[in-house]
């Protein structure tokens, strides 16, 4: 195998890793993960704007990890794949392995790539 074929094969993991790197959405998803909310339950949730929740879960329905119900003039957000919240807890046994390495990382410690 090519290094542009070994490219290729992880850039759709790497869109999505890129599509989680963002703290709102993480915060956004767990709260999914309890069942649908509508973006004003969200907002009073997380104290974040509605335009700043809107905008995040616009780009978590763009990458097919969450799902919109209307109902009336409400819409209601899910999660497209609860399965999402294995790959999460993953990544959190395995940052309790690692302690601080990673965000103390000098290459991407915060810069959210």
């Amino acid at each position: 195998m090519t290094m542009t074929a070994d490219r290729t094969d992880v850039s759709a993991a790497a869109c999505l890793f890129r599509s989680l790197a963002e703290p709102a959405r993480l915060a956004i998803l767990r709260h999914l993960a309890l069942g649908e909310h509508r973006v004003v339950d969200l907002t009073a949730h997380l104290g974040l704007a509605q335009s700043t929740v809107s905008g995040h879960l616009a780009c978590l329905r763009d990458c097919g990890l969450v799902d919109v119900r209307p109902a009336g003039r409400a819409s209601w957000y899910s999660l497209a794949h609860p399965e999402l919240m294995d790959l999460l807890g993953s990544a959190e046994r395995l940052l309790e392995a690692t302690g601080d390495a990673v965000t103390l990382c000098p290459t991407h410690a915060g810069d959210g790539r």
